[in-house]
């Protein structure tokens, strides 16, 4: 299989729509999707995606910000490979490929969050040499 790494244009955001309604156990409508995308890709966020032929089958939000504790870093938000092409060595290179983009655009860190339940996600980023700094907090109002 060949696969390609890019950055998705703004103009087709909702393409990775399927994928994050696939990733996440909070059930956002696709409407409600579409009006955060919209207002997220007009912010520092980028959307990295894996493609098989025309068929979009991964993606991870990149926000990019200046921390004081870490410089200029990306946090890596919501990476997803579809189902059937897990377990074939794609995430690890794809995170290569990101971590090439990002320190073209002067990263000196990558941050990321998982769910405390994704275990499977957590082997992963240790192996990718991440270390837990602490715990993610969120309050909705």
């Amino acid at each position: 299989m060949s696969f390609r790494f890019e950055i998705l244009e703004k103009s087709r955001i909702n393409e990775i729509i399927p994928l994050m309604q696939k990733l996440t156990s909070f059930k956002v409508s696709e409407e409600l999707l579409k009006e955060r995308f919209a207002e997220m890709v007009t912010q520092n966020y980028e959307c990295a995606v894996v493609f098989d032929g025309n068929n979009v089958i991964g993606v991870s939000g990149m926000w990019f910000s200046t921390r004081h504790y870490a410089g200029k870093t990306v946090e890596i938000d919501h990476i997803y490979i579809d189902d059937t092409y897990r377990n074939k060595g794609l995430g690890k290179v794809f995170l290569n490929w990101i971590y090439e983009y990002v320190q073209t655009k002067g990263c000196n860190t990558a941050e990321l969050n998982t769910y405390v339940q994704n275990y499977a996600s957590h082997k992963f980023y240790y192996n990718e040499g991440f270390k837990i700094l602490g715990y993610h907090f969120l309050k909705k109002f």
